[in-house]
């Protein structure tokens, strides 16, 4: 019965991990700040190599730079320049974030290998498709929609961090069907039929 429990919470830990990681493709410091806030009000259990989350240092940095992403985000010209950076700061931050929830069931090693594995991809959907869907706007408005597309964004990754938080089964499912249809539409747009 311990083993299915200890099973039980790692795939918990997991689905967790994938869902919070998913966050940070939509704000790569929002979901850390978060995560550092809950931490440190005893609401989140993240790994205890991950404590400096929840630090001064690092809840002010997350701050600011979540503050300074938000708003170069509703900034026509300045959000692509952003998309760009994101590219690989969102990756990293949902990697981070996953290793954080995971290291609370696992070894720090481990926890690190998974939260790259399973933290990197689960951020990158999200931006991929918020990627695609601002080029979209931006040819279809000449960025006129993107500020208040940024705002939505802003709405729907605090949404799906509470999502994450409560129901990650939801988020991980979400997901999922997330990524088949980008990889859907990649395959249509690549080989016409």
């Amino acid at each position: 019965m311990e083993l299915l429990l200890e099973w039980g919470d790692g795939l918990h830990a997991l689905a967790l991990a994938v869902a919070l990681a998913a966050c940070a493709g939509l704000r790569a410091w929002l979901p850390l700040l978060l995560s550092g806030l809950l931490a440190r009000a005893g609401y989140l259990e993240l790994g205890d190599s991950f404590g400096f989350l929840s630090s001064d240092r690092a809840l002010l940095a997350f701050a600011v730079a979540t503050l300074l992403e938000m708003t170069a985000d509703k900034i026509p010209a300045v959000d692509h320049a952003l998309d760009v950076v994101s590219t690989v700061a969102r990756p990293a931050a949902g990697a981070l974030i996953a290793a954080s929830v995971i290291g609370r069931v696992s070894d720090p090693l481990t926890s690190i290998a998974l939260g790259i594995a399973v933290g990197a991809p689960s951020a990158l959907a999200p931006h991929a498709a918020k990627s695609l869907l601002r080029a979209a706007a931006t040819t279809l408005t000449g960025g006129l929609a993107n500020p208040v597309l940024s705002l939505i964004e802003d709405i729907t990754a605090v949404g799906l961090f509470a999502l994450a938080l409560l129901v990650p089964l939801l988020v991980v499912a979400a997901l999922g069907i997330l990524v088949l249809a980008i990889w859907r539409r990649r395959r249509r747009v690549v080989s016409p039929a």
